[in-house]
């Protein structure tokens, strides 16, 4: 499957009103901050289903002037918002140990804040896209195995937990599963978790416990 027709622009579209927003309320709420700290070049990886989802989204922290009270920077950024036609809203935020305000926007999907609090100087302004899939689902297909019981070699025996296919048995050797999650079985490596990914084990190094896994094993020699 390909590219989904006119996502990438989609996503773009909506990272580029981010950007210009953000730069809004940046350079009118804490002027003089270094917006080139402010990361929204690229389109990141927001969630690792299949297919994966990408965002735009970026962090930056401004400087409250002296002379301007958070409540002045709650009011403002609020106005600004409105101005512009997102839906605002302001909480407490619970986050931190002292206490402080922050301000939500939404437009499109798009989300803003900013915190602000009178006990500090810095203003954090964060904002994200929604995480949009770039490309169709791909069907997915177990890799070849790497033994089989008639290419195992002499002295070993088929790896009990993968049967030989090497990958990891649980996810197939993608490293995450269906849902987007890290695989708990190898933990991202994507290789069986017993045999390190070589689809076969040394018949004098298996442990009591693993000669139990071979019938043909049992009370056999070592």
């Amino acid at each position: 499957m390909g590219d989904i027709s006119g996502a990438r622009e989609e996503l773009d579209r909506l990272g580029a009103a981010l950007r210009a927003q953000l730069v809004e309320l940046i350079a009118d709420l804490t002027p003089g901050t270094d917006l080139g700290l402010l990361f929204l070049d690229e389109p990141t990886v927001a969630d690792w289903t299949e297919p994966p989802r990408y965002q735009y989204s970026g962090l930056i922290r401004g400087e409250r002037p002296a002379t301007v009270a958070a409540a002045d920077i709650v009011r403002r950024a609020t106005a600004l918002l409105d101005a512009a036609g997102w839906e605002t809203g302001t909480a407490p935020d619970t986050t931190g140990a002292r206490p402080a305000v922050v301000v939500t926007g939404h437009r499109d999907g798009n989300s803003i804040e900013v915190r602000v609090g009178e006990h500090t100087s810095a203003v954090m302004f964060s904002g994200r896209t929604p995480a949009l899939a770039l490309r169709a689902p791909r069907e997915f297909r177990l890799p070849d195995p790497v033994r089989t019981p008639d290419t195992v070699e002499t002295g070993f025996v088929l790896c009990y937990e993968c049967d030989g296919l090497g990958a990891c048995p649980e996810c197939g050797g993608r490293g995450r599963l269906s849902d987007g999650q890290m695989c708990p079985e190898c933990l991202g490596a994507r290789v069986c978790p017993i045999c390190r990914g070589v689809g076969q084990l040394l018949v004098s190094g298996l442990s009591d416990y693993q000669r139990t896994q071979y019938p043909e094993l049992r009370g056999a020699p070592e």
